[in-house]
């Protein structure tokens, strides 16, 4: 098994200074870049262990605090297995937080993000793969069609709100996407209904985007997350499988 050292950075954007996690295989050499969105809940244990396990298949993984704004992570005090039926005040709080990080100041950020892995030097030279969870699907999306030159592969996992008929819906970005995406859904996700499934896949088919979009049978939103009530074993496997083959396809 590859050796893997994880450390907290800094990461300088125009509206402060984020904090962050970074994983990468400890053998003093550059590995293909990959950003790593969040949910809701933030840099966490188990999300380190996400970027640690990239780490070990040969990614350099960042992990920003996309909430830096209102602090450093955890910018809301999380138990240590989340269910928010049983603690709804989390998401009280976490919702006006959620609701402030809009497109703008998201893809500043992003610019800083891609930039820093960029300079970093345990990661390679040239495009990255990104990828997102809940939240992080669509900043992965958005970052995709922001940052068409830097980003060459995206995977998004049980996002909401992909495909909205707001003005500023992620799912527009799609004709100045060039990298290949994946995107794993779960059925029974309200944040993403079947008609958003549809629109989101159209609007890519249109742009020619190559992508590949599968429906996880019976999954919850969050099934991804194993400190979280939405945990789904079978389901998380699959997802692993997905974004590792697209990552080594593209990276």
């Amino acid at each position: 098994m590859t050796a893997v050292r994880g450390t907290s950075v800094e990461i300088p954007t125009q509206d402060g200074t984020a904090d962050a996690y970074l994983a990468h295989p400890d053998d003093g050499s550059p590995h293909p870049g990959v950003l790593l969105y969040t949910d809701a809940f933030g840099i966490r244990p188990h999300l380190k262990k996400k970027a640690d396990r990239l780490a070990e298949a040969g990614y350099t993984v960042l992990v920003p605090n996309v909430f830096y704004r209102h602090g450093r992570a955890p910018v809301v005090a999380l138990p240590d297995f989340i269910d928010p039926a049983r603690r709804p005040e989390i998401f009280e709080r976490l919702g006006p937080i959620m609701q402030s990080l809009t497109p703008g100041p998201a893809m500043r950020d992003a610019g800083a993000y891609l930039t820093w892995l960029a300079d970093c030097p345990v990661a390679t030279d040239g495009p990255v793969g990104v990828t997102g969870y809940c939240m992080g699907a669509g900043l992965a999306l958005r970052t995709a069609g922001t940052y068409p030159e830097r980003v060459a592969a995206m995977a998004g996992f049980h996002g909401g709100s992909l495909a909205t008929d707001a003005a500023d819906s992620p799912h527009l970005l799609a004709d100045r996407i060039t990298a290949e995406l994946y995107f794993g859904h779960a059925d029974q996700d309200p944040s993403l209904p079947p008609e958003q499934i549809n629109r989101l896949d159209d609007a890519l088919t249109a742009a020619g985007v190559r992508h590949r979009s599968e429906v996880y049978t019976g999954a919850h939103h969050g099934f991804t997350q194993a400190d979280t009530a939405a945990y789904d074993s079978t389901a998380d496997e699959r997802h692993w499988k997905s974004l590792m083959a697209l990552l080594d396809r593209i990276l």
